[in-house]
Protein backbone atom coordinates (compact mmCIF):
# COMPACT_ATOMS: atom_id res chain seq x y z
CA UNK A 1 0.00 0.00 0.00
CA UNK A 2 1.24 3.48 -0.84
CA UNK A 3 2.35 5.08 2.47
CA UNK A 4 0.95 8.41 1.32
CA UNK A 5 -2.53 6.90 1.22
CA UNK A 6 -2.52 4.86 4.39
CA UNK A 7 -4.50 7.54 6.26
CA UNK A 8 -6.60 8.89 3.42
CA UNK A 9 -9.96 8.08 4.98
CA UNK A 10 -11.75 8.94 8.17
CA UNK A 11 -13.38 6.23 10.23
CA UNK A 12 -16.95 7.22 9.33
CA UNK A 13 -16.20 6.45 5.66
CA UNK A 14 -15.50 2.83 6.63
CA UNK A 15 -18.09 2.37 9.36
CA UNK A 16 -20.19 -0.75 8.72
CA UNK A 17 -23.29 0.53 10.48
CA UNK A 18 -26.21 2.04 8.56
CA UNK A 19 -25.64 5.55 9.91
CA UNK A 20 -25.63 8.72 7.86
CA UNK A 21 -22.83 11.16 8.61
CA UNK A 22 -23.07 14.91 8.05
CA UNK A 23 -20.54 17.75 8.39
CA UNK A 24 -17.53 15.50 7.99
CA UNK A 25 -18.69 12.98 10.58
CA UNK A 26 -19.53 15.57 13.23
CA UNK A 27 -23.23 14.69 13.11
CA UNK A 28 -24.36 11.06 13.26
CA UNK A 29 -27.88 10.20 12.07
CA UNK A 30 -29.76 6.96 11.67
CA UNK A 31 -30.62 5.51 8.25
CA UNK A 32 -34.19 6.82 8.50
CA UNK A 33 -33.16 10.41 9.22
CA UNK A 34 -35.47 11.56 6.42
CA UNK A 35 -38.33 11.26 8.91
CA UNK A 36 -36.96 14.41 10.56
CA UNK A 37 -38.57 16.46 7.80
CA UNK A 38 -42.00 15.07 8.70
CA UNK A 39 -41.40 15.50 12.42
CA UNK A 40 -40.20 19.08 11.90
CA UNK A 41 -43.29 19.86 9.83
CA UNK A 42 -45.67 18.36 12.41
CA UNK A 43 -44.06 20.44 15.16
CA UNK A 44 -43.05 23.59 13.33
CA UNK A 45 -46.11 23.99 11.09
CA UNK A 46 -48.70 24.61 13.82
CA UNK A 47 -46.23 26.56 15.98
CA UNK A 48 -45.26 28.92 13.15
CA UNK A 49 -48.92 29.36 12.18
CA UNK A 50 -49.71 30.28 15.78
CA UNK A 51 -46.87 32.84 15.86
CA UNK A 52 -48.08 34.42 12.60
CA UNK A 53 -51.58 34.59 14.04
CA UNK A 54 -50.28 36.40 17.13
CA UNK A 55 -48.28 38.83 14.97
CA UNK A 56 -51.42 39.74 13.00
CA UNK A 57 -53.37 40.58 16.17
CA UNK A 58 -50.60 42.36 18.08
CA UNK A 59 -52.33 45.71 17.66
CA UNK A 60 -55.28 44.50 19.75
CA UNK A 61 -53.24 44.34 22.94
CA UNK A 62 -49.51 44.82 22.50
CA UNK A 63 -48.65 44.33 26.18
CA UNK A 64 -50.47 40.99 26.34
CA UNK A 65 -49.51 39.41 23.03
CA UNK A 66 -45.81 40.33 22.95
CA UNK A 67 -45.00 37.97 25.91
CA UNK A 68 -47.23 35.31 24.32
CA UNK A 69 -45.28 35.53 21.07
CA UNK A 70 -41.91 35.44 22.87
CA UNK A 71 -43.02 32.39 24.87
CA UNK A 72 -44.11 30.52 21.73
CA UNK A 73 -40.86 31.28 19.89
CA UNK A 74 -38.78 30.24 22.91
CA UNK A 75 -40.56 26.89 23.19
CA UNK A 76 -40.24 26.32 19.45
CA UNK A 77 -36.49 27.01 19.45
CA UNK A 78 -35.99 24.76 22.48
CA UNK A 79 -37.98 21.98 20.86
CA UNK A 80 -35.96 22.01 17.66
CA UNK A 81 -32.69 22.28 19.59
CA UNK A 82 -33.50 19.13 21.57
CA UNK A 83 -34.61 17.41 18.37
CA UNK A 84 -31.24 18.05 16.72
CA UNK A 85 -29.34 17.00 19.85
CA UNK A 86 -31.35 13.78 19.95
CA UNK A 87 -31.10 12.79 16.30
CA UNK A 88 -27.71 14.18 15.32
CA UNK A 89 -25.39 12.75 17.95
CA UNK A 90 -23.87 9.36 18.65
CA UNK A 91 -26.42 7.64 20.93
CA UNK A 92 -23.73 5.45 22.50
CA UNK A 93 -22.53 3.23 19.67
CA UNK A 94 -20.16 0.52 20.85
CA UNK A 95 -16.95 -0.08 18.89
CA UNK A 96 -16.94 -3.31 16.90
CA UNK A 97 -14.28 -5.93 17.27
CA UNK A 98 -12.07 -6.72 14.32
CA UNK A 99 -11.83 -10.29 15.58
CA UNK A 100 -13.89 -12.24 18.11
CA UNK A 101 -12.48 -12.66 21.64
CA UNK A 102 -10.31 -15.67 22.31
CA UNK A 103 -12.24 -18.55 23.90
CA UNK A 104 -9.77 -18.72 26.79
CA UNK A 105 -10.44 -15.05 27.56
CA UNK A 106 -14.18 -15.48 27.93
CA UNK A 107 -13.87 -16.97 31.38
CA UNK A 108 -16.50 -18.86 33.32
CA UNK A 109 -19.79 -19.23 31.49
CA UNK A 110 -23.26 -20.30 32.39
CA UNK A 111 -23.23 -24.07 32.70
CA UNK A 112 -26.79 -24.29 31.43
CA UNK A 113 -25.96 -22.61 28.13
CA UNK A 114 -26.01 -25.16 25.32
CA UNK A 115 -25.96 -22.67 22.45
CA UNK A 116 -22.62 -21.78 20.91
CA UNK A 117 -21.49 -19.08 18.53
CA UNK A 118 -20.10 -20.69 15.41
CA UNK A 119 -21.92 -19.23 12.42
CA UNK A 120 -19.69 -16.29 11.53
CA UNK A 121 -16.35 -16.77 13.22
CA UNK A 122 -14.88 -19.83 11.63
CA UNK A 123 -13.77 -22.66 13.86
CA UNK A 124 -13.74 -20.61 17.07
CA UNK A 125 -16.50 -21.70 19.43
CA UNK A 126 -17.81 -19.24 22.01
CA UNK A 127 -20.78 -19.56 24.35
CA UNK A 128 -23.80 -17.56 23.23
CA UNK A 129 -24.18 -16.18 26.76
CA UNK A 130 -22.09 -15.80 29.86
CA UNK A 131 -22.77 -14.67 33.42
CA UNK A 132 -21.60 -11.57 35.22
CA UNK A 133 -22.49 -10.33 38.68
CA UNK A 134 -23.84 -6.81 39.21
CA UNK A 135 -25.05 -5.46 42.54
CA UNK A 136 -25.12 -8.98 43.92
CA UNK A 137 -27.25 -10.33 41.07
CA UNK A 138 -26.21 -12.63 38.26
CA UNK A 139 -26.95 -11.25 34.79
CA UNK A 140 -26.66 -13.18 31.56
CA UNK A 141 -24.93 -11.31 28.78
CA UNK A 142 -25.17 -12.09 25.09
CA UNK A 143 -22.66 -12.34 22.28
CA UNK A 144 -23.33 -10.16 19.22
CA UNK A 145 -22.58 -11.99 15.97
CA UNK A 146 -22.40 -8.73 14.02
CA UNK A 147 -20.11 -6.74 16.31
CA UNK A 148 -18.17 -9.83 17.53
CA UNK A 149 -18.38 -8.96 21.21
CA UNK A 150 -20.28 -9.53 24.43
CA UNK A 151 -22.45 -6.49 25.00
CA UNK A 152 -22.42 -4.40 28.21
CA UNK A 153 -25.39 -4.57 30.57
CA UNK A 154 -28.46 -2.86 29.06
CA UNK A 155 -26.90 -2.64 25.60
CA UNK A 156 -28.55 -4.14 22.54
CA UNK A 157 -28.01 -4.39 18.79
CA UNK A 158 -30.30 -2.18 16.70
CA UNK A 159 -31.25 -4.01 13.52
CA UNK A 160 -32.11 -0.70 11.81
CA UNK A 161 -28.85 1.14 12.48
CA UNK A 162 -26.85 -2.14 12.61
CA UNK A 163 -24.97 -1.06 15.73
CA UNK A 164 -24.73 -2.17 19.33
CA UNK A 165 -25.84 0.78 21.47
CA UNK A 166 -24.98 1.28 25.11
CA UNK A 167 -28.06 1.46 27.41
CA UNK A 168 -30.27 0.96 24.37
CA UNK A 169 -33.79 2.32 24.95
CA UNK A 170 -35.40 2.02 21.52
CA UNK A 171 -35.06 3.14 17.92
CA UNK A 172 -37.34 6.13 17.40
CA UNK A 173 -38.56 6.52 13.80
CA UNK A 174 -39.76 10.06 14.53
CA UNK A 175 -36.24 11.32 15.18
CA UNK A 176 -34.55 8.78 12.88
CA UNK A 177 -32.07 7.67 15.52
CA UNK A 178 -31.47 5.13 18.27
CA UNK A 179 -32.15 6.40 21.77
CA UNK A 180 -29.37 5.35 24.08
CA UNK A 181 -27.02 6.44 26.84
CA UNK A 182 -25.72 9.61 25.17
CA UNK A 183 -28.95 11.11 23.81
CA UNK A 184 -31.67 9.85 26.15
CA UNK A 185 -31.71 13.04 28.31
CA UNK A 186 -32.17 15.15 25.15
CA UNK A 187 -34.92 12.83 23.93
CA UNK A 188 -36.82 13.31 27.19
CA UNK A 189 -36.41 17.09 26.92
CA UNK A 190 -37.59 16.93 23.29
CA UNK A 191 -40.84 15.10 23.98
CA UNK A 192 -41.45 17.15 27.16
CA UNK A 193 -40.96 20.46 25.33
CA UNK A 194 -43.22 19.21 22.51
CA UNK A 195 -45.89 18.49 25.11
CA UNK A 196 -45.54 21.94 26.68
CA UNK A 197 -45.65 23.58 23.24
CA UNK A 198 -48.88 21.75 22.36
CA UNK A 199 -50.50 22.81 25.64
CA UNK A 200 -49.25 26.39 25.17
CA UNK A 201 -50.70 26.77 21.67
CA UNK A 202 -53.95 25.07 22.72
CA UNK A 203 -54.49 27.34 25.74
CA UNK A 204 -53.60 30.64 24.10
CA UNK A 205 -55.63 29.85 20.99
CA UNK A 206 -58.65 29.54 23.27
CA UNK A 207 -57.67 32.71 25.16
CA UNK A 208 -57.35 34.59 21.88
CA UNK A 209 -60.91 33.66 20.89
CA UNK A 210 -62.31 34.45 24.34
CA UNK A 211 -60.72 37.92 24.23
CA UNK A 212 -62.53 38.78 21.00
CA UNK A 213 -65.78 40.71 21.13
CA UNK A 214 -68.98 39.01 20.06
CA UNK A 215 -70.68 35.68 20.55
CA UNK A 216 -68.35 32.75 21.07
CA UNK A 217 -70.16 30.63 18.48
CA UNK A 218 -69.68 33.33 15.86
CA UNK A 219 -66.02 33.74 16.77
CA UNK A 220 -65.42 29.99 16.53
CA UNK A 221 -67.12 29.89 13.13
CA UNK A 222 -65.02 32.78 11.79
CA UNK A 223 -61.60 32.06 13.33
CA UNK A 224 -60.75 28.92 11.33
CA UNK A 225 -57.02 28.98 12.09
CA UNK A 226 -57.56 28.97 15.85
CA UNK A 227 -60.10 26.15 15.44
CA UNK A 228 -57.57 24.02 13.55
CA UNK A 229 -54.80 24.73 16.07
CA UNK A 230 -57.05 23.80 19.00
CA UNK A 231 -58.14 20.50 17.45
CA UNK A 232 -54.63 19.63 16.28
CA UNK A 233 -52.96 20.34 19.64
CA UNK A 234 -55.71 18.51 21.53
CA UNK A 235 -55.01 15.36 19.50
CA UNK A 236 -51.22 15.71 19.46
CA UNK A 237 -50.88 16.24 23.20
CA UNK A 238 -52.27 12.77 23.89
CA UNK A 239 -49.43 11.22 21.89
CA UNK A 240 -46.45 13.30 23.01
CA UNK A 241 -47.88 13.82 26.49
CA UNK A 242 -48.56 10.12 26.93
CA UNK A 243 -45.05 9.30 25.71
CA UNK A 244 -43.60 11.82 28.17
CA UNK A 245 -45.51 10.33 31.09
CA UNK A 246 -44.46 6.81 30.08
CA UNK A 247 -40.78 7.75 30.01
CA UNK A 248 -41.04 9.56 33.34
CA UNK A 249 -42.32 6.28 34.74
CA UNK A 250 -39.38 4.43 33.15
CA UNK A 251 -36.93 6.91 34.64
CA UNK A 252 -38.49 6.62 38.10
CA UNK A 253 -38.12 2.82 37.96
CA UNK A 254 -34.75 2.90 36.13
CA UNK A 255 -35.91 0.88 33.13
CA UNK A 256 -35.46 1.27 29.41
CA UNK A 257 -38.24 0.86 26.87
CA UNK A 258 -36.47 -2.25 25.59
CA UNK A 259 -36.42 -3.81 29.05
CA UNK A 260 -40.02 -2.85 29.77
CA UNK A 261 -41.29 -4.38 26.52
CA UNK A 262 -39.40 -7.62 27.24
CA UNK A 263 -40.91 -7.85 30.75
CA UNK A 264 -37.32 -7.97 31.92
CA UNK A 265 -38.06 -7.23 35.57
CA UNK A 266 -41.57 -8.65 35.99
CA UNK A 267 -40.36 -11.72 37.85
CA UNK A 268 -37.06 -10.55 39.28
CA UNK A 269 -35.56 -7.52 40.93
CA UNK A 270 -34.12 -4.74 38.79
CA UNK A 271 -30.41 -4.56 39.75
CA UNK A 272 -30.14 -1.00 38.39
CA UNK A 273 -33.09 0.48 40.26
CA UNK A 274 -32.44 3.00 43.04
CA UNK A 275 -34.67 5.51 44.80
CA UNK A 276 -36.66 7.87 42.57
CA UNK A 277 -34.49 10.94 43.18
CA UNK A 278 -31.30 9.06 42.42
CA UNK A 279 -32.87 7.56 39.28
CA UNK A 280 -33.74 11.04 37.98
CA UNK A 281 -30.31 12.40 38.90
CA UNK A 282 -28.72 9.55 36.95
CA UNK A 283 -30.52 10.64 33.78
CA UNK A 284 -30.52 14.44 34.02
CA UNK A 285 -27.55 15.33 36.22
CA UNK A 286 -24.96 12.68 35.41
CA UNK A 287 -22.16 13.63 33.05
CA UNK A 288 -22.77 12.28 29.57
CA UNK A 289 -19.72 10.19 28.62
CA UNK A 290 -17.86 11.11 25.43
CA UNK A 291 -18.36 9.02 22.34
CA UNK A 292 -16.51 5.71 22.46
CA UNK A 293 -15.64 6.10 18.78
CA UNK A 294 -13.89 8.97 17.01
CA UNK A 295 -15.71 8.83 13.68
CA UNK A 296 -13.53 11.67 12.36
CA UNK A 297 -10.29 9.87 13.20
CA UNK A 298 -7.96 9.00 10.34
CA UNK A 299 -7.59 5.30 9.63
CA UNK A 300 -5.76 3.13 7.16
CA UNK A 301 -7.40 2.71 3.78
CA UNK A 302 -8.51 -0.81 4.67
CA UNK A 303 -12.18 -1.70 5.10
CA UNK A 304 -11.24 -4.44 7.56
CA UNK A 305 -9.98 -1.89 10.05
CA UNK A 306 -12.92 -0.72 12.13
CA UNK A 307 -11.28 0.75 15.22
CA UNK A 308 -7.94 0.98 16.99
CA UNK A 309 -6.84 2.43 20.27
CA UNK A 310 -6.54 5.96 18.86
CA UNK A 311 -10.28 5.87 18.07
CA UNK A 312 -11.40 4.90 21.57
CA UNK A 313 -11.82 7.32 24.43
CA UNK A 314 -11.07 5.21 27.49
CA UNK A 315 -12.85 7.71 29.75
CA UNK A 316 -16.01 6.13 28.41
CA UNK A 317 -15.11 2.91 30.21
CA UNK A 318 -16.30 3.90 33.68
CA UNK A 319 -16.59 1.38 36.46
CA UNK A 320 -20.25 2.23 36.72
CA UNK A 321 -20.89 1.11 33.16
CA UNK A 322 -18.55 -1.91 33.54
CA UNK A 323 -16.87 -2.15 30.20
CA UNK A 324 -14.74 -5.25 30.02
CA UNK A 325 -11.51 -4.88 28.05
CA UNK A 326 -10.50 -8.29 26.80
CA UNK A 327 -6.76 -8.89 27.34
CA UNK A 328 -4.84 -10.90 24.79
CA UNK A 329 -1.22 -11.94 24.65
CA UNK A 330 -0.06 -8.34 24.17
CA UNK A 331 -1.30 -7.01 27.49
CA UNK A 332 -3.70 -4.17 26.70
CA UNK A 333 -4.01 -5.33 23.13
CA UNK A 334 -5.04 -8.57 21.56
CA UNK A 335 -2.60 -11.02 20.06
CA UNK A 336 -2.91 -9.30 16.73
CA UNK A 337 -2.19 -5.89 18.26
CA UNK A 338 -5.75 -4.64 17.94
CA UNK A 339 -7.79 -3.14 20.77
CA UNK A 340 -10.52 -5.49 21.95
CA UNK A 341 -13.62 -3.94 23.47
CA UNK A 342 -16.04 -6.50 24.84
CA UNK A 343 -19.53 -5.61 26.01
CA UNK A 344 -22.51 -7.26 27.58
CA UNK A 345 -26.28 -7.20 27.39
CA UNK A 346 -29.23 -8.59 29.24
CA UNK A 347 -30.47 -11.61 27.34
CA UNK A 348 -33.58 -12.83 29.08
CA UNK A 349 -35.87 -12.18 26.14
CA UNK A 350 -38.12 -14.70 24.45
CA UNK A 351 -37.75 -13.45 20.88
CA UNK A 352 -36.10 -15.73 18.37
CA UNK A 353 -32.96 -14.52 16.64
CA UNK A 354 -33.57 -13.74 13.00
CA UNK A 355 -30.63 -13.58 10.65
CA UNK A 356 -28.34 -12.96 13.60
CA UNK A 357 -30.07 -9.70 14.61
CA UNK A 358 -32.67 -8.76 17.20
CA UNK A 359 -36.05 -7.12 16.87
CA UNK A 360 -35.93 -3.49 17.97
CA UNK A 361 -38.33 -1.85 20.39
CA UNK A 362 -40.06 1.26 19.07
CA UNK A 363 -41.94 4.09 20.75
CA UNK A 364 -44.76 2.46 22.77
CA UNK A 365 -47.32 5.05 21.73
CA UNK A 366 -46.59 4.58 18.03
CA UNK A 367 -46.90 0.79 17.83
CA UNK A 368 -48.87 -0.83 15.06
CA UNK A 369 -51.63 -3.38 15.80
CA UNK A 370 -49.26 -6.14 14.67
CA UNK A 371 -46.73 -4.99 17.28
CA UNK A 372 -49.32 -5.24 20.04
CA UNK A 373 -50.38 -8.69 18.82
CA UNK A 374 -46.77 -9.89 18.93
CA UNK A 375 -46.37 -8.51 22.44
CA UNK A 376 -49.53 -10.29 23.64
CA UNK A 377 -48.33 -13.60 22.20
CA UNK A 378 -45.01 -13.24 24.05
CA UNK A 379 -46.87 -12.62 27.31
CA UNK A 380 -48.87 -15.83 26.84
Amino acid sequence: MDPSKTKSLRLYHLWKGNNKFVCGGRLVFGPDAGSLFLTSFLIGGPAVAFCLKIIMILKRDLEFYIPVLIGALTLLIMDFTFLVLTSGRDPGIIARNKNPPDPEDVGEVCSSSLEWVNSKIGNIKLPRTKDIVMNGQTIKVKFCDTCLLYRPPRASHCSICNNCVHKFDHHCPWVGQCIGLRNYPFFICFIASSTVLCIYVFVFSWINMLRQKGKLTSIIASDILSDVLIVYCFIAVWFVGGLTVFHLYLISTNQTTYENFRYRYDKKENPFRKDIITNFKEVFFSKIPPSAIDFRGWVADDVRIMVDESEIDESFMTTKERFDVEIGGGGKHGKDGSMRIVDYSNVEDNLKRKAGQEVVAFDPFFMTPDDHLTKDKRRQ
